[in-house]
């Protein structure tokens, strides 16, 4: 369905639960099975019956968010409201639930519930999740219910979750997806039967997606199987933490001059690598992979204060799983833990990304490095002694690599 259906066929859902009838987005049968609506709770005996009726989800997201006192939740098409009473008492008395739709129906049916329910610290919002009308890192969690597979442009709609949640905040959602290629006729048939499938991704381009806005920690964990490839699934990943005033996101052609900066900067040191000129952007983009670059931005000013990006170690299938990577901090500004928090995010996006081995070679001079390294679980495995010439002094390197404890054990 476009866009304007969609809000259409929602907001007569919302007159319909809002005239005492059971709504049903999907087939009866689906229903029948328990896997979609009010069946996905285990309790929903002190909610409104109004927001019991109007619930129109694939699963129960709030069971997963882990929500806490004083978080601040967003719901991505909230409907009736079920999963922002839920969360709003969760994060009670001193956080806040919002509840987002398009449909001006679903929010006035949602903000009658929460009134019904006595909950004062939910606000509904008018708007898309393609464009979310909130601040920048203003949420801890998001949470949504089988509403991204509708979006036609999920991956503005994920982009916008990564850029409302402040580092370290969670995304974690119900919704529907297809485990591997289903051909068109099998895909009819699902649609036809349940249908809030429509638009619903392949697992594997649902974990791209989440990596491409600068996700980490993805796992997706079917549920109910729906047949013909159909499962309805939850969806957890984070965005990465960060130190005071920052923001770990994945690197940006508009980053190219701070970036290239921050390099020459780690250059002149004498301790960061043999060049002693930062490339071009063209040779820094061509030498790296396209994934698994990411910069540690200051909040305020937009400020790339590092970087880290990786390189293929070989073209060989055998290698597809090992990499190897470079972590620069502006000299300025090391010592505020940035270097950990980029590393970190680093590891957690490659093993989503399936690497195994990560490698780096670093001076023996290069104290912090080396520490920082230790720390994430590197070890040293030999070193090169003598290996190049820099500024007319050999240098030794210390080999090091990281082996993960999840991909390819």
């Amino acid at each position: 369905m476009a866009h304007d259906e969609i809000i259409d066929h929602y907001s007569a859902l919302a007159r319909a639960a809002a005239a005492g009838r059971v709504v049903a987005d999907c087939g009866p049968d689906a229903f029948e099975e328990g896997c979609f609506g009010s069946a996905g709770y285990d309790d929903t005996s002190a909610l409104p019956e109004g927001a019991v009726r109007a619930s129109l989800g694939c699963g129960n997201p709030v069971a997963v968010a882990e929500l806490r006192d004083g978080e601040t939740v967003l719901d991505l098409g909230s409907g009736g409201g079920i999963d922002v009473l839920l969360s709003a008492r969760r994060v009670a008395p001193h956080g806040k639930a919002y509840g987002l739709d398009a449909s001006p129906e679903m929010l006035a049916l949602a903000r009658r519930n929460a009134e019904q329910a006595g909950v004062g610290n939910a606000e509904f919002l008018h708007g898309s999740i393609e464009h979310v009308p909130l601040p920048d890192r203003s949420v801890d969690v998001v949470i949504s219910n089988c509403v991204i597979n509708l979006s036609d442009d999920k991956a503005a709609a994920l982009g916008e979750a990564f850029r409302v949640l402040r580092p370290g905040g969670r995304f974690g959602v119900s919704d529907v997806v297809v485990d591997g290629d289903i051909d068109p006729a099998r895909r009819r048939a699902a649609e036809q039967r349940i249908g809030c499938v429509a638009g619903a991704l392949p697992v594997s381009a649902y974990s791209e997606l989440l990596a491409a806005a600068g996700f980490v920690g993805v796992r997706i964990t079917l549920t109910a199987d729906h047949g013909d490839g159909v499962h309805s699934a939850i969806v957890q990943a984070a965005k990465p933490a960060a130190g005071p005033g920052l923001e770990i996101r994945p690197m940006r052609e508009a980053d190219a001059a701070q970036v290239l900066a921050v390099y020459q900067a780690g250059l002149d040191t004498g301790q960061a690598g043999f060049e002693t000129t930062a490339p071009s952007w063209e040779g820094f983009t061509a030498g790296r992979l396209t994934r698994l670059r990411y910069v540690a931005a200051d909040m305020e000013t937009g400020e790339v204060v590092g970087w880290v990006a990786a390189s293929q170690v070989s073209a060989r299938p055998v290698y597809a799983g090992v990499v190897e990577h470079s972590i620069y901090v502006h000299p300025g500004c090391q010592a505020h833990g940035i270097g950990r928090a980029l590393l970190s995010a680093f590891i957690a996006a490659g093993e989503d990304a399936g690497v195994w081995t990560i490698q780096t070679g670093i001076f023996p001079e290069n104290a912090a490095s080396l520490s920082l390294h230790q720390a994430l679980g590197f070890r040293q495995v030999g070193i090169r002694e003598r290996i190049g010439r820099h500024h007319g002094v050999w240098r030794d390197v210390i080999l090091m690599e990281r082996r993960s404890t999840t991909v390819g054990i």
